[in-house]
């Protein structure tokens, strides 16, 4: 899962929705670095993320790709997934997506102690509205393209939107039989957690 599904899936509250982000630019052990609010939501992220890499549904989805493309399948799944979220939010969401993304963006505005690499993009992502772009397919270019240009050996997902959209549909089926499952998930870890 990419941002906006880790921002769906961490919680409503402002240390839940920075947590949820925070997840992919904090690495390493917690300390107290973060409120104890944030960091549960940063090891939420990092299960969900376990949850998600060792599922079933995501082996059946990475499997459909080209054999040479496979290892990196699952970032290209990642970005795709949370397009499947953007195109059906209605369907997980009562908020419209505007709104979410607006609040989302206002809270990042807010907070003065941003991971380091989140502080440089959180200003980009909120002006050319990130999240809200997924829903459109031909922005998932920019982003693999960018995500491309930080992978150790760039080049590796070249050719990966020509992929998703040829396994369009059928991917888009495998995010609407895991999506449902990994809400299910969430609850339970959150319920279990209180």
């Amino acid at each position: 899962m990419n941002y906006l599904a880790h921002l769906h899936l961490g919680g409503n509250a402002p240390a839940q929705l920075l947590g949820s982000l925070y997840g992919d630019f904090v690495k390493g052990p917690l300390q107290g670095q973060w409120s104890a609010e944030i960091e549960a939501a940063i090891r939420l992220h990092r299960r969900i993320d376990v949850f998600t890499d060792s599922h079933p549904l995501q082996e059946q989805a990475r499997a459909r790709f080209a054999t040479h493309r496979r290892r990196y399948a699952g970032i290209l799944l990642d970005v795709f997934f949370d397009h499947c979220l953007a195109q059906n939010w209605r369907e997980y969401s009562h908020e419209p997506l505007p709104v979410f993304t607006g609040r989302v963006y206002q809270v990042l505005r807010e907070e003065p102690n941003l991971p380091e690499r989140l502080a440089l993009i959180a200003p980009r992502m909120a002006e050319q509205d990130w999240l809200g772009s997924y829903k459109d397919f031909a922005v998932l270019e920019q982003v693999i393209r960018g995500i491309d240009r930080r992978l150790s050996k760039p080049g590796l997902l070249l050719g990966g939107i020509e992929e998703l959209e040829r396994l369009y549909e059928p991917l888009m089926d495998d995010f609407r039989a895991f999506y449902p499952q990994l809400l299910l998930y969430v609850r339970s870890e959150l319920e279990s957690r209180r």
